[in-house]
């Protein structure tokens, strides 16, 4: 994969801000379903205890918490879609960055705070406030200028990295659900 340039990067900024803010699509849903494996669904189930179900969020646990068990407020990770347009290409390279949904939706700080929710499919989403940032596997597959870009001032703002949420009424989602601020 061709890492792209801080230029380049910069150059996509305009696209992600266009992301629609009330209503978008959910674009892609991938279930982590051991350290570095990546399963694409098109459906999934978004559970109270689990997250989205066959994800290993729970069995995993977090760095995060004092007893290393998995951190609620990190239970789903979502990405806006068109950051990965631009930093990894074809949906297919998109599971790499390691989020479960990946949306073509405004996650900017502006437009989703803590406490935001979404609607996707017939399940809710609360976006927490624990921060969403790029790290070492970030860069490997991505580039030392995507990581930059992601942990700039900007790229936190924008939540170009991603955010954290937890899931607040279970339900199904499925790949093409609008995605929508209550």
């Amino acid at each position: 994969m061709t890492h792209r340039t801080i230029e380049e990067l910069e150059a996509g900024l305009a696209q992600i801000r266009n992301a629609p803010s009330e209503n978008g699509t959910l674009r892609l849903i991938v279930a982590r379903t051991a350290v570095d494996e990546r399963e694409i669904v098109e459906q999934g189930e978004l559970t109270l205890e689990s997250g989205l179900a066959g994800d290993n969020w729970l069995a995993r646990g977090d760095r995060h918490t004092e007893d290393g068990s998995a951190d609620p407020l990190r239970q789903v990770t979502i990405m806006n879609s068109r950051v990965l347009d631009l930093i990894a290409g074809p949906t297919q390279e998109w599971p790499a960055a390691g989020d479960q949904l990946y949306a073509d939706f405004d996650i900017s700080e502006t437009n989703a705070p803590a406490g935001t929710r979404l609607k996707i499919g017939n399940a809710t989403l609360e976006v927490t406030t624990a921060p969403h940032m790029g790290c070492g596997k970030f860069k490997v597959r991505y580039g030392h200028d995507a990581l930059r870009w992601v942990n700039s001032e900007a790229g936190v703002a924008l939540k170009l990295r991603g955010i954290n949420a937890r899931v607040i009424h279970p339900g199904t989602i499925q790949t093409g659900d609008p995605i929508a601020k209550l």
